[in-house]
């Protein structure tokens, strides 16, 4: 069980960002499931910016699960270079469409469990989908940014992104799932970054601990 003290500053964070991004919202550009499910496996280690650019064209050319499953593996390879480590997402891409034409009858299911049978998917990326596109909570989404700041934001002291959205989902109520996974990552691309946060410029000095963050020279 959570602690009061922790579950109160998680009320406080949470209340903190939603003033500062009250607008916030997944950046990955997408009209349904489907290419958000896509684009989310491509934005691995990777900008959404980069990643938008390689699935406007993509989607435009290949927009279901079949299409895209069919093309053969250098094809897809190539169409997906941009976006880094192209051989793997390929795969991941290609093994996910098929296992979606083939056991889900081309639609991406709405079930977390379901989910993360598909290749490529994980619980950040079944969590992204389900609440962004279904306005479904099962998870405070935890990506590399929400991994950082939970930390230094004395919230979750993991280094694992599963058991770190474990934490979190006790700190916050449910309703707070979706929309605080979005601000704290903008959070952390505009602000709190990894290697040189913007400490004296952050919203949420006065509450922050700066937990193993170094002080400023």
């Amino acid at each position: 069980m959570a602690s009061s003290e922790a579950q109160q500053q998680a009320a406080r964070v949470a209340a903190a960002l939603a003033r500062e991004y009250p607008g916030a919202e997944c950046e990955l550009e997408h009209e349904n499931g489907f290419q958000l499910l896509i684009a989310t496996i491509l934005a691995a280690q990777c900008t959404d910016e980069r990643v938008n650019q390689v699935t406007r064209p993509l989607f435009q050319k290949y927009p279901t699960p079949a299409q895209l499953g069919a093309l053969k593996q250098e094809e897809l390879e190539e169409l997906l270079r941009p976006t880094g480590f192209f051989r793997n997402k390929a795969k991941s891409v290609k093994a996910c469409c098929q296992a979606l034409v083939r056991d889900h009858n081309g639609e991406v299911p709405e079930e977390l469990d379901a989910l993360v049978q598909l290749p490529g998917v994980g619980r950040k990326t079944a969590n992204l989908v389900l609440g962004v596109a279904y306005g479904i909570p099962t998870g405070v989404v935890v990506d590399t940014h929400v991994l950082r700041l939970s930390k230094r934001l004395g919230l979750a002291d993991e280094k694992n992104a599963d058991k770190a959205e474990q934490t979190l989902n006790q700190l916050l109520p449910q309703s707070e799932w979706i929309d605080f996974s979005h601000r704290l990552i903008l959070h952390g691309r505009r602000v709190c970054k990894a290697k040189k946060p913007l400490c004296d410029n952050c919203s949420l000095h006065a509450i922050c601990p700066r937990v193993g963050v170094e002080p400023a020279n």
